[in-house]
């Protein structure tokens, strides 16, 4: 910009000096003005616009190369659920290189990670001061929100409603499946012990919830036959962990449970670290989506608004995208679908949220004090 000026102030000089060069040799025709030599007076015009005209070309190059000068080093908050660590360690370099060689300033990034209900809490409390959040559930954004630290329309404002990952339940189970563990019905049987989280501070344990009650109603059952399931397979979880990284341990490194309720992405990870896993996933699932948000009261504190959009903007590049994908994450940028489509097990139904009523309608029903939820576990213990 500053470039464009200069050079417009350069042809602006130009102009007036030529004037004033046709006015002065008009002036020279003069009986005042013979005894200049024309000549000389036009090749010193010309040397004295060249020099205005170098002056004024360095002074704008001077100002296009201060855009460039280094800036203060910039840091971001990310407070994130559990199980994304790994794919945001990937992510998180590569866009603090583009950063640095598109700005010439250093991002550095102080992350979080832990149940998605617990980040949420801190977030709203304060003792995590969170530039960008993302959030296993669309309503813990809402939540943060509603507490008056991001802006309403939060999810407008990025690509597919906010939602930057997604993922399916799984279902995982010993080797050999002794219990013969295939369906979510299968959860419901006598003689099978379940490894789950806790919905009061999980992000996977509300939509392995969501999915056990679906499973039921969007397969033609009533909200009756969804409570009889949905409380038999409670009563099969002897224990509830905070989040989904305790569930994991549980079931794997201390051997507890017949299957585990995970999300398929975490599972595919697994493989890839050389884990190789026995899981199903159900034909009909629910589709987890995870939303990511900038927390607009907390950017303007910190004065890193600029740098959390664009980091927010490029979790949906296919760079970013393409990553998420290799970490077994079912991707939302088109491009990148259509790339990895056939490395998912297809789902004959999938139902999300909406269905089941919409986030508002789905808290007030099962996860407020004394609703669905906490009657399923004090039938657990009757």
């Amino acid at each position: 910009m500053r470039t464009k000026l200069a050079i417009g102030a350069i042809a602006q000089v130009q102009t007036n000096v030529v004037k004033a060069l046709q006015a002065i040799q008009q002036g020279c025709q003069q009986p005042i003005g013979r005894w200049l030599n024309r000549h000389s007076l036009s090749r010193f015009v010309y040397l004295f616009l060249v020099g205005i005209s170098l002056s004024v070309a360095i002074a704008a190059c001077s100002g296009s190369n201060a855009t460039l000068a280094p800036k203060p080093d910039v840091k971001l908050k990310l407070v994130s659920f559990s199980v994304t660590k790994a794919a945001h360690d990937q992510i998180i370099p590569k866009f603090v290189e583009k950063w640095k060689k598109e700005h010439n300033q250093n991002v550095t990034f102080e992350q979080s990670y832990a149940g998605s209900e617990a980040q949420t809490r801190a977030v709203i409390d304060a003792s995590q001061e969170a530039d960008v959040v993302h959030l296993s559930l669309p309503f813990d954004i809402t939540k943060i929100e509603q507490a008056g630290l991001i802006q309403p329309g939060w999810e407008r404002e990025s690509p597919k409603s906010g939602v930057v990952t997604r993922s399916v339940a799984a279902l995982v189970t010993r080797p050999g499946n002794p219990k013969g563990i295939n369906t979510w019905a299968d959860l419901a049987k006598d003689d099978v012990k379940v490894i789950a989280a806790n919905p009061k501070t999980s992000g996977i344990a509300i939509w392995a919830f969501l999915g056990l009650w679906g499973s039921v109603t969007q397969a033609g059952g009533d909200e009756g036959q969804a409570l009889d399931y949905t409380t038999k397979v409670y009563k099969n979880a002897p224990v509830l962990t905070k989040d989904a990284r305790e569930a994991s341990e549980l079931f794997f490194q201390q051997n507890q449970g017949d299957v585990l309720i995970n999300y398929e992405n975490e599972i595919i990870l697994a493989g890839k670290n050389g884990q190789k896993l026995p899981y199903v996933i159900p034909d009909v699932n629910i589709s987890i989506d995870n939303p990511v948000a900038v927390v607009d009261k907390n950017v303007d504190k910190h004065g890193t608004r600029e740098v959390a959009e664009a980091f927010v903007d490029f979790l949906y590049s296919t760079e970013a995208q393409q990553e998420f994908a290799k970490l077994g994450y079912r991707p939302v940028n088109p491009s990148v679908v259509a790339e990895v489509v056939s490395n998912y097990p297809q789902v004959k139904t999938l139902f999300t949220v909406q269905d089941l009523g919409g986030w508002d309608m789905v808290h007030k029903q099962f996860f407020v004090d004394g609703a669905t939820f906490d009657k399923i576990q004090s039938a657990k213990k009757a």
